[in-house]
């Protein structure tokens, strides 16, 4: 008899632990708290989901000329090939050019939330990215193109009516390449992908009951294509330094 085991089964499961991680803010009543405790809810889901080669935490994104982002709510990027991570008064800073992702998290699914979140993601695409030649044992492979960074909303819930795939494209149509955002998850509603062709918008979404594991797979695909980041030009940013 062939063993055989049912995925779906399997990513359900998954969903129903991923649920069960952001569950805890439900009970909190005041505001400020309940929005403190729904990001890091969502940052322990992110750091305990995604592969470990992701590093995920709050923070600025910087570039080489000390141009500064807004503080991102969730920052999925790299350590590897581009290791600079600063420090400081409890706040971290992080190199444009090790980004692959960056979400806003709030409250609720609305029109503003999705042009606040649309601005915050902007202010990292903004920023100036250097990529260099790397070295391997064959020889030197040449720098590695620039990518799309992916920009997200993560919200809990929506108020009055609900989201529509028109509704979607009017708050997004017409918007600068800057502030797309390309990935939406509401929790007790739907997730959603949003694809940016020529002459219009396509929107992708969940079916029923798999709203988590839909954003989850969806932003694996998306980190997939990417594959690894640019390698950063240190020098760049050792010039800041009177030594070198």
């Amino acid at each position: 008899m062939e063993n055989r085991i049912d995925i779906k089964n399997l990513f359900k499961s998954m969903q129903n632990q991923m649920l069960a991680s952001l569950s805890t803010q439900e009970f909190i009543k005041h505001p400020g708290t309940k929005g403190d405790a729904t990001e890091n809810n969502w940052l322990s889901w992110m750091r305990r989901f995604l592969p470990k080669r992701y590093a995920v935490d709050k923070a600025f994104v910087i570039d080489s000329d000390g141009n500064l982002s807004d503080q991102i709510d969730i920052v999925i990027y790299d350590k590897q090939y581009s290791p600079i991570v600063f420090e400081q008064d409890g706040a971290l800073y992080v190199t444009a050019e090790s980004v692959y992702a960056v979400f806003e998290v709030k409250q609720e699914l609305n029109k503003e939330n999705i042009g606040y979140a649309g601005n915050k993601i902007a202010s990292v695409r903004k920023l100036r990215r250097t990529s260099v030649p790397i070295m391997y044992s064959t020889g030197q492979k040449p720098a590695k193109p620039l990518h799309n960074i992916i920009g997200g909303l993560l919200t809990t819930r929506i108020k009055g009516k609900n989201i529509t795939d028109k509704f979607l494209s009017n708050c997004l149509k017409g918007i600068n390449i800057d502030n797309r955002v390309d990935l939406i998850c509401c929790l007790k509603k739907s997730s959603y992908h949003i694809e940016y062709l020529q002459d219009k918008i396509n929107i992708r979404k969940n079916e029923e009951d798999e709203v988590l594991i839909y954003i989850f797979l969806t932003l694996l695909l998306l980190l997939q294509k990417i594959g690894t980041v640019p390698a950063i030009d240190l020098m760049q940013y050792a010039k800041a330094i009177d030594s070198i």
